[in-house]
């Protein structure tokens, strides 16, 4: 049983000890003592005052932890950087030990060595009541100065239960193995209360220790971009650094959502996903999925870069891309003269001998249609132009309705250069960027989603990249990070078609319960072989069910964070996440029990009985409860470490006084932004490089790449 909420009794005897020693040290005489018996039991009184004295710091110090903990900053260049260990900041590992304190708080005989005493609540009620009163109102303003010589100063504005902390007065740096982040980490807390500063903590050790960072921030913190804007460049690494961020996109560089994969289907994929799939919508979504299907087969078989401004045209109006295709099919068959035949069979054709789904369609098409079908020309793509193309349009148009507000969201404005980029326009500065890319170079990519503006933007951008890096992990996993090289009969180079090595790709999602998707599982449960160690945030869980539609499903999603961290959280089924995992301890508590037993018996001389007496009773509770989730200061979390092991956390706020790489604002790197962009090497000179790697023979080829 321990005692420290309760009076520094020690206190007493170590001013008893320093006076006797004082009194052994300078007057022997009084003590009757020797000057050598003197010296040695002044020495020893000393002692024993030392020892008791040190006791008695161990109760003030914990009991004044118990109402405000000490400020916890580092600069940037304190933080500590290791090869082979993640810093999540200072604490201890928590315990029985640490429960038993906790529950010693709750009791109502130690409150006042808990809870701020009445002279500070009496400056905090008039600090307030002062402020506007003259003569008094700079007395209030000396009460709610944070100096150190006011004693009765503000505590610091981080609200929730100081002792949570305090129940151990000795903290130590906590980390974790890095061979654990390839399990994920999944960050939970409300707002406002230290996850992006969390994530910037993980961030600058990430870059410091030379990953390929990649940084998706749905909300665009202008406090997280400055940071990571900082520490590349005081790791030397700014000109890998690339800003992509639909709220500015004359600074952003540029990113073709559907230009890259792996397999051609996943284009439409990625369209397809984000349109509704609930009742009559998912038939409607199949179909749509279908027709963006045909529209990329045919432009990577014409060696085009699918992009949304084409999938939108082509949505729009079939007609000019079939007749392009037919131009390629005939070429492809050895047929001469297309175009004559198409013009001659195209002025022979009668509108009113059309049925009636064709009426009112291009001639040259119906030509093209005819000429196709005579020539018994067959292609795959070319079956679905034709299919799409015979649809009536009034029907075709209800068809893919649900497609056409989504590209139209999608390319409108200025953000559909940066989604769509024009690869032959040499005038624009702005660099394009691909995952894969970004992985050889190690860069550091910032993605600033807007969601505030625009989530359905946000949402259908964030799911394509993520959609993305599901495709270039499987690359990684397959073939390393080496360039695809062909020898001289086109197959695949065995001698760089897999690497031994894989790069250490860290991924940072705030606020990913709005950019989760069917695309996120399969780079929690697969990619983790491909180097992916993913740090995701959100506030609650109950977001990420919502936006998944199906608790199974979250539950799947959780499944594959092996590490937890827990900031303060107001769900109390998100708080379970944490305490449902923990075991239970037991508690001592102390139970003084007194009575009186007067005697009935004249004759016995024993007129009455007391006693006192101290029982010890053992009680089994929970190691931690929903509630004490709910009251932690901002700045502290509990995580769950290597298989269980849980930790109390406090997380270093950052100190960017005399920073002289931080940029005071957006401007700044806006400047720096504008010069790298004219210098940089322009990436999307990898036209050719694209081509073949989605047409290696390793894919399925019938006239397109299938």
């Amino acid at each position: 049983m321990e005692a420290l909420l309760r009076p520094p009794v020690e206190l007493w005897s170590t001013c008893t000890a320093f006076a006797a020693g004082t009194l052994a040290w300078l007057a022997p005489g009084a003590l009757m003592m020797p000057p050598g018996i003197a010296t040695a039991t002044g020495l020893t009184f000393f002692a024993f005052g030392l020892l008791r004295g040190g006791q008695a710091w161990r109760v003030l110090r914990y009991q004044r932890h118990m109402r405000c903990l000490p400020l916890y900053q580092l600069r940037a260049e304190q933080i500590p950087v290791s090869r082979h260990k993640l810093f999540l900041g200072r604490g201890f590992r928590w315990s029985q030990q640490h429960t038993q304190r906790l529950r010693d708080t709750l009791k109502p005989e130690v409150q006042r060595f808990v809870q701020p005493g009445r002279l500070y609540l009496w400056a905090r009620q008039n600090e307030v009541a002062w402020e506007s009163i003259p003569g008094l109102a700079l007395l209030a303003r000396a009460l709610r100065s944070r100096s150190r010589w006011n004693p009765l100063a503000p505590l610091p504005a981080v609200g929730g239960k100081p002792a949570l902390h305090a129940v151990e007065p000795h903290e130590q740096s906590v980390w974790m193995d890095l061979g654990e982040r390839v399990g994920h980490t999944l960050v939970l807390g409300t707002t406002r209360v230290g996850k992006t500063r969390l994530a910037e903590l993980l961030i600058t050790q990430d870059i410091r220790r030379g990953d390929v960072v990649i940084v998706f921030d749905p909300k665009g913190d202008a406090d997280l971009l400055r940071r990571i804007y900082a520490e590349a460049k005081r790791a030397g690494r700014l000109d890998e650094f690339y800003l992509f961020h639909l709220g500015f996109p004359e600074l952003s560089a540029r990113y073709n959502a559907i230009g890259n994969f792996s397999r051609i289907t996943e284009v439409a994929t990625r369209i397809a996903n984000q349109l509704p799939n609930e009742g009559n919508s998912a038939a409607f979504k199949e179909f749509a999925w279908r027709f963006v299907n045909i529209i990329a087969r045919a432009l990577v078989a014409l060696k085009r870069r699918p992009d949304y401004q084409q999938v939108r045209r082509y949505i729009n109006d079939i007609e000019p891309l079939f007749v392009e295709y037919a131009g390629h099919c005939a070429e492809v068959a050895g047929i001469e003269d297309w175009g004559s035949l198409v013009e001659e069979r195209a002025a022979d054709i009668k509108e009113r001998n059309l049925p009636n789904a064709l009426r009112g369609r291009s001639m040259e098409a119906i030509a093209c249609m005819r000429l196709l079908q005579e020539k018994a020309i067959y292609d795959p793509v070319l079956d679905g132009l034709i299919s799409a193309f015979k649809y009536d349009k009034t029907y075709f148009d209800k068809i893919v309705s649900s497609v056409g507000p989504l590209m139209e969201k999608l390319t409108t404005g200025t953000i559909a250069g940066l989604i769509s980029p024009n690869y032959q326009d040499e005038r624009d500065s702005r660099p394009i960027f691909e995952w894969m890319d970004v992985v050889r170079r190690k860069g550091i990519v910032y993605v600033g989603l807007d969601a505030l503006t625009d989530t359905t933007v946000a949402s259908a951008v964030g799911n394509s990249m993520f959609a993305d890096l599901v495709s270039v992990a499987g690359q990684i996993y397959k073939h390393g990070v080496d360039p695809v090289r062909h020898d001289d009969s086109g197959s695949v180079s065995t001698t760089t078609a897999r690497r031994p090595s894989t790069p250490t790709i860290s991924l940072h999602a705030d606020e990913f319960n709005e950019l989760i998707g069917d695309e996120f599982v399969p780079l929690l449960n697969k990619a983790g072989g491909a180097g992916f160690q993913v740090t995701a945030y959100t506030q609650t869980w109950s977001d990420v069910e919502a936006r998944l539609g199906n608790r199974a499903k979250a539950g799947q999603v959780a499944g594959n964070f092996n590490t937890l961290l827990m900031l303060r959280v107001k769900e109390l089924d998100t708080a379970a996440m944490l305490t449902d995992q923990l075991p239970r301890v037991e508690v001592f508590s102390l139970m003084s029990v007194s009575g009186v037993d007067d005697s009935s018996d004249p004759g016995s001389g024993v007129d009455f009985k007391s006693r006192n007496e101290d029982r010890i009773s053992v009680s089994e509770v929970p190691m931690l409860t929903a509630a004490d989730m709910v009251t932690l200061p901002k700045g502290q979390a509990f995580a769950l470490l290597e298989g269980g092991q849980l930790w109390k956390i406090r997380i270093p706020l950052p100190d960017d006084r005399d920073d002289g790489v931080m940029p005071g604002d957006f401007e700044a790197i806006a400047q720096a932004m504008r010069r790298s962009y004219v210098t940089n090497d322009h990436w999307y000179r990898v036209t050719d490089r694209w081509w073949h790697a989605v047409s290696e023979p390793a894919i399925p080829t019938s006239g397109a790449v299938e």
